[in-house]
């Protein structure tokens, strides 16, 4: 009777060992599984999200020089009529990420800043100078750095970044949808979980070309 007893005992260790082992194995594999998964995801998104844009600008440049004291100057001026297409691109491939299978989380350690890109197009009318005070390449560089510094403003007070935002939300919400139906976290710069996407702090600031 005894050798039965322990015969069985021996049995249902074995199968609990055996249980116990296939369990760990099969929760490794799902969790390699569903790192490879988040890793495809990353990489599916892994691209350049383009917003486009136009502006127009009207900028007077005019400019005094002093021959003899104030009394008496050579003056130049011009109208610059100024037509602008402006990109704000995110590069989703400089996304900095870790996965944690242990912890089940996925760290979105650093996205990348916005690039925007301003491409003017000049055009110059009521273009006047004296002799003594022409036109040369200081003053249309110093139209140029002024009316990008313009651009900017009315870019920064436009829908344009907002709207670039929101695609770059779009894309970024599919990681949260495949960690949630996984069971896992997302973490972004080491705060709390991220349980909406608007949650994501994408402060920063953005790259001028």
């Amino acid at each position: 009777m005894k050798k039965v007893l322990v015969g069985v005992v021996m049995t249902l260790a074995s199968v609990l060992i055996y249980k116990s082992c296939t369990d760990d194995s099969k929760q490794k594999s799902n969790l390699q599984e569903n790192s490879m998964l988040i890793e495809q995801q990353i990489k599916n998104v892994s691209k350049l999200i383009v917003t486009e844009g136009h502006f127009a600008e009207v900028y007077n440049y005019a400019d005094s020089k002093e021959l003899f004291g104030p009394l008496i100057t050579a003056d130049k001026k011009a109208l610059v009529v100024v037509n602008a297409e402006v990109l704000i691109a995110y590069d989703l491939s400089k996304i900095n990420f870790e996965i944690d299978q242990e912890s089940k989380t996925l760290y979105i350690k650093d996205i990348p800043q916005p690039e925007i890109k301003i491409n003017p197009d000049f055009e110059y009318y009521d273009v006047t100078a004296d002799y003594l005070n022409q036109f040369d390449a200081k003053d249309y560089n110093k139209i140029k750095r002024n009316v990008n510094t313009s651009l900017l403003k009315k870019i920064e007070q436009s829908s344009l970044i907002s709207n670039a935002e929101n695609r770059l939300l779009s894309e970024l919400s599919k990681f949260l949808a495949l960690t949630n139906s996984l069971g896992w976290k997302l973490v972004h710069n080491n705060q709390s979980p991220i349980i909406e996407i608007n949650d994501l702090n994408l402060s920063g600031n953005a790259l001028i070309d």
